[in-house]
């Protein structure tokens, strides 16, 4: 049985209200609120954090035999993105990792190679999606990531959702569209594109149920998503299901992710699912690609921790002024600071599991934790008889802090922590996803993977803190 193993999804902390875009532009907005990912994520950090949820709910001992990442907006070109992810989750040297990337559809694209492959392929997707200011794409689109964690189940490794079948329809048309360098998308008349994608929808549909010998009846939960609003409302109109099995589409809450949508979604539903439900997935980009699966007995006791609901229901405003600063479409005066200069490619390739997934050392005579990594322990002074210890998944807790308004950031101002880590091991470590009013000494905190800077086209990953949310 070939189906979804586990699965994650990553909704960031911070949410722009629309009504703020009009009080501050006097148009555009709308109502409810947009996710937005932080001035220190980008589409790499979302997918890591999107994957760390699925691998922390995955069957011990299973580890994918390749990462497939896709996104519309990737941090580089001309360089694999995936690389970072894969070490970040510590993966094997031999799982391969590859980009998927160009279009929304690229998301679902690696799906259907992957559900119709073999061996296990963790296929990640994220988006931040944005457009000019006051336009319908900045207050509809929304940043987040999602992962699917894909393979052959047996006893040892149960299959989450059972894998029935996935049906495609493709035609080329102008509906959406970005050169290289833009920073924002363009779209043809809305009407021409409905009319594109509804008889593609209907085909995409009609065929899915045929190959999964199914009727519109049988579904349980329905999840239909799109960049064209108009295309999948009249889509949603004609699958001849119910409107209570169709989900929200998360358009009010977190705003449309692109290319993230369609697993932001398939996780919503696999959260709530019962055992022998069926869930179907119409994702309409550049043609229309239909999935069905149905959950099996194994999906209550393995769901992760992090729901979709709680992480959306989990947020904090965020001005809109600071929203066009973090997107780059204000620019604020920085810190009377230099800025940072370029990481190092050598010194970031000798330490990238401490760089990238924040691995320690343990001294095998003390058990005395090293961040970073020591040769001589500080305890009895042994050398080089450490070993490894992963520390990316333990939480800590504040000893002290202090906000510094005077180091280079492109958010100021830069709250730093000293951490004591459960278990052992001490760090002083930036602070992330929280305002300096609501830091507190006794806090506790967790890790999670971040863009410390950009300099010179380099992107300099590492770890930060946020406070433990319940």
């Amino acid at each position: 049985m070939r189906g979804i193993l586990s699965y994650g999804a990553y909704v960031p902390y911070r949410r722009l209200d629309r009504a703020d875009i009009r009080a501050f532009l006097g148009s555009g907005g709308g109502k409810g609120t947009r996710a937005v990912a932080s001035y220190d994520e980008d589409t790499t950090t979302l997918a890591v954090e999107a994957c760390r949820v699925a691998m922390r709910a995955a069957p011990a001992g299973i580890g994918p035999s390749a990462l497939w990442f896709a996104t519309v907006s990737p941090a580089y070109l001309d360089k694999t993105n995936a690389t970072a992810i894969h070490a970040a989750l510590r993966l094997d040297a031999d799982a391969v990792a590859a980009d998927f990337g160009g279009a929304p559809r690229s998301g679902v694209a690696a799906w259907r190679a992957a559900l119709s492959g073999t061996g296990t392929v963790l296929v990640a997707t994220a988006d931040i999606r944005t457009g000019l200011p006051g336009s319908a794409d900045e207050a509809g689109g929304g940043d987040a990531g999602s992962a699917l964690l894909i393979g052959d189940g047996d006893e040892g490794t149960p299959v989450l959702a059972e894998y029935l079948g996935a049906a495609s329809a493709t035609s080329e048309f102008i509906d959406r569209w970005r050169t290289p360098g833009e920073n924002r998308s363009r779209q043809w008349e809305e009407r021409f594109g409905e009319l594109q994608y509804f008889p593609l929808a209907e085909q995409a549909w009609k065929a899915v149920l045929a190959e999964a010998d199914l009727a519109p009846s049988d579904l349980d939960l329905v999840a239909v998503t799109g960049l064209h609003t108009r295309a999948v409302r009249a889509a949603v109109r004609k699958l001849g299901v119910g409107d209570e099995v169709v989900l929200d589409d998360l358009g009010a809450s977190v705003g449309n992710s692109g290319t993230a949508h369609p697993g932001l979604l398939l996780a919503a539903a696999l959260d709530r699912a019962e055992p022998g439900q069926v869930i179907a997935v119409l994702s309409l980009a550049d043609g229309a690609d239909a999935f069905v699966f149905r959950a099996t007995e194994a999906l209550p006791a393995h769901r992760p921790a992090r729901t979709v609901a709680g992480q959306v229901a989990n947020g904090a405003g965020l001005p809109y002024a600071k929203f066009l600063a973090w997107r780059g479409m204000l620019t604020l005066d920085p810190p009377r600071r230099p800025e940072p200069a370029r990481v190092s490619a050598s010194a970031a390739a000798r330490s990238e599991a401490w760089k990238y997934a924040f691995v320690g050392s343990r001294d095998r005579s003390s058990g005395a934790v090293h961040l970073p990594p020591a040769r001589v322990s500080m305890v009895g002074d042994a050398i080089d008889d450490m070993d490894p210890i992963p520390m990316a998944d333990t939480e800590g807790t504040i000893v002290t802090f202090t906000v510094d308004r005077l180091a280079y950031s492109p958010s100021p101002p830069v709250i730093f922590a000293v951490v004591d880590f459960d278990g052992g091991g001490r760090l002083p470590i930036e602070l992330t996803d929280v305002d300096e009013a609501d830091v507190a000494i006794g806090d506790r905190v967790e890790m999670t993977f971040r863009r410390l800077n950009s300099a010179d086209g380099i992107h300099n990953y590492f770890w930060k803190a946020r406070p433990v949310r319940s």
